[in-house]
């Protein structure tokens, strides 16, 4: 057997969810992998996440939180928002910012997996 086999891009993961089904849109954090997902997954059925691409995520509006390009957007599961920081380790990483988001808007702009 080799030591590795391709099995595809990878630009989706399957993900089968096990406590309620996942919306369009909704952000799954496993572990330390971050997937969007792209379509409605029922309740322990089959779907995919998408682990790469660009996403306009939530973020606070008028909550002092701002991202430049380029800088590191992290997900605040609690709060189901993009934050600037880790959180203390609290936060995963979703990716980079890939345009600008001021404090007064209500999304940031990421590039997924970087």
């Amino acid at each position: 057997m080799p030591l590795a086999t391709f099995v595809h891009d990878g630009d989706a993961i399957d993900y089968t969810p096990t406590s309620g089904s996942v919306a369009a849109g909704d952000v799954v954090v496993l572990g330390d992998l971050i997937g969007i997902a792209k379509q409605p997954i029922a309740d322990g059925a089959l779907g995919a996440l998408a682990v790469v691409g660009v996403f306009d995520v939530r973020k606070p509006a008028n909550g002092s939180v701002d991202f430049g390009i380029g800088e590191p957007v992290y997900w605040d599961a609690t709060n189901q928002v993009a934050a600037a920081t880790d959180g203390g380790g609290t936060h995963k990483l979703l990716g980079l910012a890939v345009r600008i988001a001021l404090d007064n808007q209500d999304s940031v702009r990421v590039l997924l997996g970087r």
